[in-house]
């Protein structure tokens, strides 16, 4: 399976990033790292293994260890993440960037 990351997700990726790096960079690192590799390495092999969405047509990844909860959806032979959302967030009610 292809796996695409949508720029929603890529920005909240960048936003974790930058707000544990304030912090402490190393652990902002382990966590980006963490969190791309359970996407890259468990969705492609097993896109079933996320439990089903809160948003319709939607599954849901956890990651275990983190606090945060990986929305994406399966398009075919593709696999379209969108979002990585922290578990304190409130939820969004659509998961697709706002149109202006």
């Amino acid at each position: 399976m292809r796996l695409r990351w949508t720029r929603l997700a890529e920005r909240d990726l960048d936003e974790i990033a930058a707000y544990i790096g304030q912090d402490n960079p190393a652990a902002a690192a382990r966590v980006i790292l963490e969190l791309i590799d359970q996407v890259e390495n468990l969705l492609p092999a097993h896109p079933a293994i996320g439990r089903p969405g809160r948003v319709v047509g939607t599954r849901e990844l956890v990651i275990g260890e983190l606090p945060y909860v990986i929305p994406y959806r399966v398009l075919g032979k593709d696999l379209e993440i969108l979002r990585v959302l922290h578990t304190s967030r409130r939820w969004p009610e659509d998961l697709r960037p706002k149109r202006s």
